[in-house]
């Protein structure tokens, strides 16, 4: 199985205060979600809107990637996603792919192929 996972949309789905310190509500989530991959061998990609901190792309690894959208602005990660998954497609590679999201205009963008995960159901699973 393959996780790809809306990192934006899972650390600001709470409101804790992230917004006061995006590169630290990255860092969070990262550190938990390796944390996690370490508990199974599913490859998981984060994908976060650009600018991604340093101290968080460090975390990757294993079978953890962390991606950064190739661009800025709104739904940068979003666009991000829809290519990945665009690129899975084109390899004939669709089973067992997992999209960690709430956001409904991104799940409108999703081929049939992608089962969807809330946000929600996830931050259980992993314990965030």
């Amino acid at each position: 199985m393959r996780w790809v996972v809306d990192g934006n949309n899972v650390f600001g789905s709470r409101p804790d205060g992230w917004w006061n310190d995006r590169p630290a509500a990255q860092r969070r989530l990262a550190q938990r979600v390796a944390e996690w991959c370490r508990t199974h061998d599913d490859d998981v990609v984060l994908v976060y809107d650009a600018p991604l901190h340093d101290a968080t792309a460090e975390l990757a690894g294993g079978n953890l990637t962390i991606v950064e959208s190739s661009r800025r602005g709104r739904d940068a990660a979003d666009h991000e996603i829809v290519a990945l998954l665009a690129a899975m497609e084109e390899d004939d590679d669709t089973a067992d792919v997992r999209v960690i999201t709430s956001d409904r205009g991104l799940r409108h963008r999703l081929p049939a192929w992608a089962v969807v995960w809330g946000v929600g159901r996830f931050r259980d699973l992993i314990g965030y």
